[in-house]
């Protein structure tokens, strides 16, 4: 069988009134084309960022609706592969990002990738490690920009979304209604310019229902940890909310008290930032495997 790939189907929110890009099955195998965050707006080093459509920007491909998935679900996503283009872009812009107030002009780096690598300047280079920034499911009520991360998944940026690893993801309507884009060749934590090494990209992913399996907010899984992800306005909120998730988590898996469970964290558990520059804070709690083996 001839795996689908969708491309040319783009979407600005994640919305229950998208029409679907395709249709596939539960276990289906499919390849999402993919556009940098600017929607390929941006050419040359002399483009004026502040001529873009700010409209059309972070733009997912999409969304997919998955036979079989209804409210209460969760839907897996198996990141199979990721290829870039040879060609990524980075942007510093006045008032944007944690220095923005300290940037007077706005700047924009065509980055080079090739062999495995991000050639920053003449000295500098880069692993190539390319990451999701945008993945996620129509919301249970309204339209969520693509810009924006919530409980749907959305503009998570996390940089653990890559190949190997495994997405959960809460079902609020029929079909689930996947989309994903805003891929970055490199980034780091907090991506705190505003961008990463933004990048077309190809995504092939595995697609499967879980069956009365309710996720309350984006679940992740790599071979070495257990991530829980959580969205907040209020940075805080974001950090105690992904705490609280990760605390029920290992309670429930590991049959322990919430004190218990709470040490347990404490000593080995991560907490990480993965952006601090869209409307809504992203952070993760990581537990090891070798302590909790699974999330469901």
């Amino acid at each position: 069988m001839t795996m689908k790939t969708i491309q040319d189907k783009l979407i600005y929110s994640m919305d229950a009134a998208n029409e679907p890009a395709a249709v596939i099955s539960s276990g289906d195998t499919i390849c999402f084309k993919t556009n940098d965050c600017f929607n390929c707006q941006l050419r040359s080093e002399s483009d004026p960022i502040g001529e873009m459509d700010w409209d059309h920007i972070n733009p997912a491909t999409g969304p997919v609706f998955v036979e079989g998935a209804h409210p209460g679900d969760a839907l897996q996503v198996e990141i199979l592969d990721i290829e870039t283009d040879s060609c990524g872009i980075m942007c510093a812009m006045p008032d944007n990002g944690i220095l923005g107030d300290l940037v007077t002009e706005e700047s924009i780096r065509l980055l080079n990738v090739a062999d495995g690598k991000v050639h920053f300047n003449d000295k500098i280079t880069l692993d190539c490690d390319p990451m999701i920034g945008v993945i996620g499911v129509a919301p249970a009520v309204g339209a969520i920009s693509c810009g924006t991360p919530d409980t749907h998944g959305g503009n998570m940026d996390n940089t653990r979304i890559r190949k190997g690893a495994i997405l959960y993801l809460p079902v609020f309507h029929e079909g689930a209604l996947l989309a994903m884009g805003d891929v970055h060749a490199v980034m780091g934590d907090g991506e705190i310019m505003v961008t990463g090494v933004e990048i077309n990209a190809h995504i092939t992913v595995r697609v499967t229902v879980l069956p009365e399996h309710a996720v309350s907010t984006p679940l992740l899984m790599d071979k070495d940890f257990c991530y829980v992800i959580s969205s907040d306005e209020n940075l805080e909120k974001a950090i105690y909310n992904a705490t609280l998730t990760m605390n029920k988590i290992v309670r429930d898996r590991l049959s322990m008290s919430l004190n218990d469970a709470g040490m347990l964290m404490s000593a080995a558990g991560h907490l990480k930032i993965c952006q601090v520059v869209d409307p809504k804070r992203t952070v993760t709690f990581a537990m090891p495997r070798k302590i909790l083996p699974s999330l469901l």
